[in-house]
């Protein structure tokens, strides 16, 4: 007896999305049936989900790139945006994240917020560890790629405990971003965020006290 499997993959690049789908059907079970809707953008995406939902047909597997053109209503800005709509209104559907970021906040913050069932990322990916991910996600969940899992086990291990807030001010400063335009980034005071500065500093026993000590001793401890 088959099973049907309800696919949608989102990401702008339709040769990329090309292979996975190709690689998908190449590779499944005899008993898999896949019906595979493909989007490239945050539009098309969000009409794909809601149209199943409508259905009383959800997908059971989601492919999302994280980087995405935004939606024209401004709703949707990445795949994380798409991601978190997807549990909303799809809260038994399987979700694969595969992005060419690897820098260990981004990471992190998706694993917290999203807590996908798959995480791979694009450097890592081989036809083979793609089938493997849809079938582990299928059946058990979760699979990470190598790099994802390296960088979470580096996040872990360090004995230095930071908040999200504070993992974002080190996050925008590694992206160049100087002390006194983080307020537009975050919703804080320009003191508010020196303060927090000043106990980072602390903790990780900044003697000089610059920015870039700061940046490399949390880069050193897999945090940013």
């Amino acid at each position: 007896m088959q099973t049907t499997l309800r696919i949608l993959m989102t990401d702008d690049h339709p040769m990329i999305i090309e292979g996975y789908q190709n690689t998908l059907i190449a590779t499944k079970k005899a008993d898999q049936n896949l019906i595979i809707d493909i989007a490239n953008n945050c539009d098309e995406s969000v009409k794909f989900m809601e149209n199943s939902v409508e259905k009383n047909n959800p997908y059971d597997v989601l492919f999302m790139d994280i980087s995405l053109p935004p939606s024209s209503d401004g709703k949707f800005n990445t795949g994380e945006d798409l991601a978190m709509y997807a549990r909303s209104i799809m809260p038994k559907a399987k979700i694969i994240i595969l992005t060419m970021f690897n820098e260990t906040y981004r990471i992190h913050n998706i694993v917290r917020t999203i807590n996908p069932e798959g995480f791979l990322i694009k450097s890592d990916l081989t036809s083979k560890e793609l089938a493997n991910a849809f079938q582990a996600v299928l059946s058990n969940p979760p699979f990470y790629s190598g790099t994802v899992n390296s960088l979470i086990r580096k996040t872990v291990s360090t004995n230095i405990v930071l908040d999200d807030v504070n993992r974002k001010i080190l996050h925008l400063l590694s992206q160049g971003i100087k002390t006194k335009n983080l307020k537009e980034h975050i919703d804080l005071s320009l003191s508010a965020i020196e303060k927090r500065k000043k106990y980072m500093k602390e903790v990780f026993f900044i003697e000089d006290g610059s920015d870039e000590s700061l940046l490399e001793k949390a880069k050193n401890k897999g945090i940013i």
